[in-house]
């Protein structure tokens, strides 16, 4: 077959690539055409998104697009947009925006989860959704805000809007809202009343593939609008007997199964069952991720500016200090490097004092949760895992990998970092009937490439 050319739109919790994909029948070629930023707005007390901006960006980047496949005598055959979960825009009965979406890190539903216990008991919440209590669920959201609009759009899907003037709520984003009933896979009519809100607010139910409608005569398809459920479509793995772990500014530890998995146990360790192809469950556990890393960098004076010069300095510190990442200090402090301090000298640890010693404790301290959280995984969907496949950017950081693979004692195969944009553009050419859905996995083993991090003996 000749070459085609998708293009997906990539939006992470802080920045956004678009990237010119062809396929060839056989592997998809990935190249990023663009990466911009759009930086959290403050106001007022509060943190907004700009989603102007963001569209902008994406109309930039569709321009751009097009204008590379005409130099080639081709046409862009499709576009996906994915990006994070939980937070929704608000749309006017005109297709107006009504301000700007809240980002999840507002402290607004700091204390939501105990005002909406309230109204409902939490466990029948989550035996409800099967999804684990995070305050800024979409849920907690607009039970917060309470919301006066005609259409009410998860991200990718308010962006799609947008383009098209068609409003779909796609599946895997919409599962991370915690308002999905597990059983009958759409809105739980019981939730939407207790926040006030009414079904036809939001867009039909649709999977990842669904035409949504066109963009300057190029289609747009739904794809897996949740990051991590499109990055999961993208790794490269053989067989079933895998637990992935999605390592960005979160972390997102799991595995695929057919069904949601809602138990006692389940609900106890705060487990997830968010949405994955034709309905399935991605059965995981938010784990707090590079954020750490992330905001503690931004405080380092006199170290180097990149990245992985900066992770190695993590060889030139002994400190032994280990921290719970999953700790409410780290979620949103004025100085994280404050926050690690304070719990190393409340737990009697030694404190850190170079960058080198806040690397370190981060690094291990995110190996030593992924192996307590692979523990807990094991035991309790009973599933053998035999290796962890780690996608995103921090499958990149070495030192993470081995520590990781240290603590799991199994193999970790690192890669591809960007399994996200991968299975964004994989729905695409699903979607196109370009190949067919159980091909997938064979196409990304075909694109990527991996490598492979083997435990030491003895833990470090």
């Amino acid at each position: 077959m000749s070459e085609t050319y998708h293009l997906a739109i990539d939006l992470g919790a802080s920045s956004g690539r678009a990237i010119l994909a062809t396929f060839d029948g056989k592997k998809i070629d990935m190249k990023e055409i663009s990466r911009f930023r759009y930086p959290i707005q403050h106001k007022d007390g509060h943190q907004f998104w700009d989603l102007p901006a963001i569209y902008n960006h994406v109309e930039d980047a569709v321009d751009k697009a097009v204008a590379m496949t005409s130099d080639k005598n081709a046409k862009l055959a499709s576009i996906g947009i994915d990006s994070w979960g939980c937070d929704v825009a608000y749309f006017t009965k005109n297709g107006n925006l009504i301000g700007l979406p809240y980002a999840y890190r507002d402290p607004h539903t700091d204390d939501a989860i105990e005002r909406f216990s309230k109204k409902m008991p939490l466990d029948e919440v989550y035996n409800r959704t099967g999804i684990q209590f995070m305050t800024f669920n979409t849920l907690f959201q607009l039970d917060t805000i309470k919301p006066v609009a005609d259409k009410i759009l998860w991200i990718p899907d308010a962006l799609a809007y947008m383009m098209t003037g068609n409003a779909v709520m796609e599946y895997t984003v919409a599962t991370t809202s915690q308002m999905v009933n597990a059983g009958t896979a759409d809105l739980d009519e019981l939730l939407l009343e207790k926040i006030g809100l009414d079904r036809g607010q939001f867009g039909p139910m649709v999977q990842p593939g669904h035409l949504i409608g066109e963009y300057r005569d190029i289609p747009v398809y739904s794809v897996a609008g949740h990051d991590t459920g499109s990055a999961v479509i993208g790794i490269p793995a053989e067989g079933e007997n895998f637990a992935f772990l999605s390592c960005g500014t979160w972390s997102l530890m799991g595995v695929e199964l057919p069904h949601a998995l809602i138990t006692d146990k389940t609900r106890e360790h705060n487990f997830s069952n968010e949405g994955g192809l034709n309905f399935s469950s991605r059965f995981l556990k938010n784990i707090c991720g590079m954020w750490l890393f992330e905001q503690s960098r931004l405080e380092f004076k006199d170290v180097p500016q990149d990245t992985g010069e900066l992770v190695a300095l993590c060889d030139k510190s002994d400190c032994g200090s280990i921290i719970n990442p999953d700790d409410p200090r780290f979620a949103h402090p004025e100085s994280m490097t404050a926050a690690i301090r304070e719990y190393c000298e409340e737990t009697g640890q030694r404190v850190p004092e170079t960058p080198a010693d806040y690397i370190r404790i981060i690094f291990r301290s995110l190996a030593r949760r992924y192996g307590e959280v692979m523990e807990c995984l094991k035991e309790i969907c009973g599933k053998e895992i035999k290796c962890l496949h780690v996608i995103g950017g921090g499958s990149q950081n070495s030192r993470l990998m081995q520590y990781t693979a240290d603590e799991l004692c199994m193999d970790v195969i690192a890669g591809p970092s960007e399994s996200t944009a991968l299975g964004n553009l994989l729905v695409q050419v699903a979607a196109c009937g370009l190949t067919s859905w159980d091909n997938l996995r064979k196409i990304s083993k075909n694109s990527t490439e991996t490598k492979t991090y083997k435990p030491c003996l003895t833990k470090k």
